[in-house]
């Protein structure tokens, strides 16, 4: 490989590095109903659960509805944090691609 290709390989490896830590220092949102309200990280990691003060839980039905929707919201934060990786990381994704292989 020539010097020139090398740099700038270099240099997309720390745009991607950047981009990723930008993508893992966002809080990304999910929430169902207005039951369940979580924050999570893009590192995945959940960081607040907020319940609907008015939810009452009075019986299994109910535990139920409650333990679905938490997952519900993590599962919508999730898919958020997928999306945006994607979008971010279609540019890098596409130059590697062009580039025959090499990596």
């Amino acid at each position: 490989m020539n010097q020139a290709l090398i740099k700038k390989v270099q240099q997309m490896q720390k745009e991607m590095e950047q981009t990723q830590r930008e993508i893992e220092n966002t809080v990304f949102h999910g929430s169902i109903a207005g039951v369940v309200r979580v924050e999570v990280m893009g590192t995945r990691e959940v960081v607040t659960v907020e319940v609907d003060p008015n939810f009452e839980i009075s019986d299994a039905d109910d535990r139920e509805v409650f333990n679905d929707a938490v997952v519900a919201a993590c599962n919508q934060a999730y898919e958020e944090i997928d999306k945006v990786t994607d979008e971010k990381m279609a540019k890098y994704k596409a130059l590697l691609g062009g580039m025959g292989g090499m990596f």
